[in-house]
């Protein structure tokens, strides 16, 4: 046996310790030629046949495009479907396309194939489609948008018998918090918080709000609003939140006299999302209101309706490929055993454009109120 031998061979079972002591878990990513080579000082040939040998033995898998992984038990694989289930709400929903390119890319990458349903945001469809997946041939995996996560769910049961099954279960966008399952979304209660906090630090004091009623995200963006509110000590009225539900934000419309009642009085108005924005605008213009001139408008997604909106929309951005690929790559390490550090938030930011201008006028206003009693 020569030197070199010895080298790979060495290499290899150092790294095959890491992995049996869950250093190195499924579904990591092993180190690059170029870190092995720098962290043992071996040539990229010795580092080359080293990965080759842990590939043979079934403890890494090369993915073309992406490096080296940590493998699951071939037992494990040969028990495996190939195919994950994606249960989503909208088929037509303006980010949705987006977020399931980026599933899509990430999962077939490591050989899965998707197999897409939608629930129209409906409980009974919601039923049907569990039903379907229980009953089927048997999936890999499966990452679902919850239907009205913002109200009791009569299908929790069937999540639950997808729990005890075993099958790997993550949700996407939204979540139901009575089950005990990861997550991957948009950080909805700060991303709101940063929001109205943009607003407050333009001037606005009478800040209204208009969100989603019957899924979780209008919760916690309503949570975010209200924390905002707080730190800049202004009054959250009630009067003036404009709650939504999912057929009503499909046509805004419907609720015009409802808005000029509740937010008449406001200077700025966070809304639950570009969609609902970008028809307030337009009821606003119609009106004869000015946007930003009257009252400024702010969202969240940063989608293509806030670019190409009459007035265009400041907005904080919704990861949207990125989100569905990290829900891919944390599905696939539950699938290769991986229980910890699963859900995860993202952070945003604001995009500004026209729909938001300062209001000093207001603030000049008060100062003057307020020299006005002192000299009295």
């Amino acid at each position: 046996m020569s030197e070199k031998q010895t080298k790979y061979q060495e290499l290899a079972e150092k790294i095959a310790a890491l992995i049996s002591e869950e250093h190195l878990q499924p579904g990591d990513r092993l180190y690059s030629e170029n870190e092995l080579c720098d962290m043992f000082s071996l040539s990229r040939q010795t580092v080359r046949r080293a990965v080759r040998i842990l590939e043979e033995e079934g403890l890494a898998t090369r993915v073309r495009g992406s490096g080296t992984y940590i493998a699951e038990p071939r037992e494990d694989l040969s028990r495996r479907s190939g195919r994950i289930a994606v249960v989503s709400t909208y088929v037509d929903s303006y980010i949705f396309p987006r977020i399931i390119q980026g599933m899509e890319s990430e999962l077939s990458g490591h050989g899965y194939s998707v197999q897409i349903s939608f629930t129209g945001n409906r409980l009974d469809k919601e039923k049907l489609v569990l039903e379907d997946i229980l009953e089927g041939n048997g999936v890999a995996g499966i990452i679902v948008e919850a239907t009205k996560s913002g109200l009791p769910n009569p299908n929790l049961d069937l999540y639950r018998r997808i729990q005890e099954r075993k099958i790997p279960m993550i949700f996407f966008n939204a979540f139901y918090p009575e089950l005990e399952a990861p997550h991957v979304a948009l950080n909805d209660e700060r991303a709101a918080y940063k929001a109205v906090k943009y607003l407050t630090g333009r001037g606005h004091r009478q800040i209204g709000a208009i969100l989603k009623l019957d899924d979780g995200q209008g919760r916690l963006r309503y949570l975010g609003y209200l924390k905002a509110m707080e730190e800049a000590n202004l009054p959250a009225e009630d009067a003036r939140i404009v709650w939504l539900d999912s057929y009503e934000m499909q046509q805004i419309s419907l609720c015009a006299d409802r808005f000029w009642n509740r937010l008449e009085s406001c200077t700025a108005l966070f809304c639950y999302n570009d969609q609902v924005a970008f028809q307030l605008i337009q009821l606003l213009t119609e009106r004869g209101i000015r946007v930003p001139e009257d009252v400024s408008v702010i969202s969240i997604d940063d989608s293509d309706l806030a670019r190409l909106s009459q007035v265009p929309i400041t907005s904080l951005p919704h990861p949207k490929e990125r989100l569905g690929a990290k829900t891919a790559q944390q599905l696939l390490s539950m699938i290769r055993g991986r229980s910890k550090d699963i859900t995860y938030e993202f952070e945003t930011r604001v995009v500004e454009r026209s729909s938001v201008t300062d209001r000093p006028a207001e603030n000049e206003r008060e100062m003057n109120g307020q020299e006005h009693r002192e000299v009295s």
